[in-house]
């Protein structure tokens, strides 16, 4: 498993006397799984602050079609 952290990021294991890989620093693991979430959660505001300003401006433009939509007229014929 070790072996496999190295690989996406090796600043995360701890080397042997020979170089080889030997165990995975886990506190730093944590710290890093923390930093990830945190960057995560604030794209996640980011994107609801964008959503929340298309929807109003979707509301304003919605608003001005129905406001600039031409009324039914009818015209009732007697013969």
């Amino acid at each position: 498993m070790a072996e496999d952290v190295e690989q996406v990021n090796p600043n995360l294991v701890v080397r042997d006397a020979k170089g080889e890989v030997y165990i995975v620093r886990y506190d730093a693991v944590n710290a890093m799984l923390l930093n990830e979430f945190l960057k995560g959660h604030r794209k996640v505001q980011e994107l609801e602050k964008q959503v929340e300003k298309l929807t109003a401006g979707l509301q304003k433009v919605s608003a001005q079609v129905e406001m600039s939509r031409p009324t039914s007229q009818v015209v009732v014929s007697k013969q």
